[in-house]
């Protein structure tokens, strides 16, 4: 069976087919509703889109100073250095560090600048994405929606033939009954009954098979029992096919989603080498903090009583005794708020870092942003080409559909003026039953090919339309 081209838009959606009981039926307004609200590609991009902004959010946060606390408390046994007087201490004591400190980078080659602007492009990006995947959806539904149509129309042509092979079968039978057919006659008959009825199973399958394609394009069940709304082809005028390929090319170059992502894409490319680049420049930084500290095994002197003198030593000489004035510290339990207070402490400075040699890694990072961005110039490139090609192919094929709807138009009416001749003959003995079985059949196909051509010829010119970036109008 053939399959429809991808189209935009369907301005002759009209009428609709009797709906049964406990059927649904479904509009393409409401395929499409149905698949951009459930599709789980859409949600997925939505999501990459969602993670961008957040990234471009906390790109432009990066701009702000930093705010951090810390704090420690120990229990120390043994011999350890008391960091409040940092001195030994062999006794079992605990203690406590706290702080704040701030910072922020004064210059660092441009490099949060440039990731803010990449970021924003990279936001663009993912959502000219979206829009890609929504708009590729939409195409599909409508692709799908149009093939259930023309199956649905496959379908009744086939019955049609059913029924004019079964009558044909029975005329035979009652020709032979009264001995102006033979049993080749009947036979003929027969095996063109067949041939209809597994036209009829076929094209049943076929319809079948649409419907469960376009269920799963909405993500409802598969065995979801709907219908959807049947054209009225003759409503139909011919759409015009007098398009000069380059002229939708320059529209399309305007609009296409592919070409828009692409630019986008090269556009964030470049701001990676910017920002690759700022690996080359210093780094310069400025922080400030405030910090205190506290031992349970410090204690404070209240005041000292003179105890008199106590000998140190003699001299060499005369053997005379030094003396040194002896004290008694009078002490008490240091305490915890008291020691915060005196143990304060502030701090204010700026560093600079100065890239010397880090293994070319800053080389290597510029060189891979620089063929990073070279890949997606070719990707752009790449996009432009296939879009001249797919333009002008389409341009082309809407030609040839409108010939061949003219072809097909005027081989059914053809078909149609000699099967009535055959079958006028048919009834008066005439024409045998093969003649008049080949004239069926020919009408049949010219039917079926005239309105596969009708189908074909609206959706390439709606093709079009696509790409002039028309309005999705339904």
């Amino acid at each position: 069976m053939k399959k429809f081209p991808l189209v935009l838009s369907f301005v002759f959606l009209v009428g609709f087919v009797q709906q049964s009981v406990g059927q649904e039926v479904i509009t393409i307004e409401q395929a499409i509703e149905k698949t951009l609200s459930n599709n789980l590609q859409v949600k997925q991009s939505q999501l990459s889109e969602s993670l961008s902004d957040e990234n471009l959010k906390q790109s432009k946060n990066a701009l702000l100073p930093t705010l951090n606390g810390n704090g420690g408390y120990n229990i120390n046994f043994g011999r350890s250095v008391d960091p409040s007087t940092n001195q030994f201490n062999s006794q079992k004591f605990s203690s406590f560090n706290g702080g704040v400190s701030t910072g922020i980078d004064i210059f660092n080659g441009f490099q949060k600048i440039n990731q803010i602007r990449q970021n924003k492009l990279l936001l663009d990006a993912d959502k000219t994405n979206t829009e890609k995947v929504k708009n590729d959806l939409i195409l599909q539904v409508v692709t799908s929606y149009l093939q259930i149509l023309y199956n649905k129309d496959f379908l009744r042509a086939a019955e049609q033939q059913l029924a004019v092979a079964k009558q044909q079968l029975t005329r035979e039978q009652e020709l032979l009954d009264v001995g102006n057919k033979t049993l080749a006659d009947l036979s003929q008959a027969k095996s063109q009954l067949a041939t209809a009825e597994l036209n009829v199973t076929n094209a049943t399958n076929d319809l079948t098979i649409s419907y469960i394609t376009l269920a799963q394009l909405m993500d409802i069940p598969s065995s979801t029992v709907y219908s959807v709304s049947a054209p009225v082809l003759q409503s139909f005028n011919k759409p015009s096919s007098d398009y000069n390929p380059e002229d939708v090319y320059s529209s399309a170059m305007k609009s296409n989603p592919d070409i828009k992502l692409a630019a986008i894409r090269t556009e964030a490319s470049k701001a990676g080498i910017d920002i690759a680049k700022g690996n080359y420049y210093p780094t310069l930084s400025f922080g400030a903090g405030l910090n205190t500290n506290y031992s349970s095994g410090r204690d404070r002197v209240l005041n000292t009583i003179q105890n008199g003198f106590r000998e140190i030593g003699r001299t060499q000489t005369t053997n005379e005794a030094v003396l040194t004035p002896d004290f008694t510290a009078l002490t008490e339990a240091y305490r915890f708020n008291d020691q915060l207070r005196d143990n304060f402490g502030q701090y204010v400075g700026v560093s600079l870092r100065v890239p010397i040699f880090n293994g070319f890694s800053a080389r290597s990072t510029v060189r891979r942003a620089r063929i990073n961005y070279l890949q997606n110039q070719t990707q752009e490139q790449l996009a432009h080409n296939n879009l001249n090609k797919v333009i002008y192919q389409a341009v082309a094929d809407l030609k040839a559909a409108g010939s061949r709807f003219t072809s097909t138009t005027n081989t059914f009416l053809a078909q149609k003026d000699a099967f009535n001749v055959i079958e006028q003959r048919y009834a008066v003995g005439l024409v045998n039953s093969l003649d008049y079985s080949t004239s069926q059949t020919n009408l049949n196909k010219a039917e079926i090919d005239m309105i596969q051509a009708k189908y074909d010829l609206l959706f390439r010119a709606k093709l079009i339309d696509y790409y002039l970036g028309k309005q999705i109008i339904f």
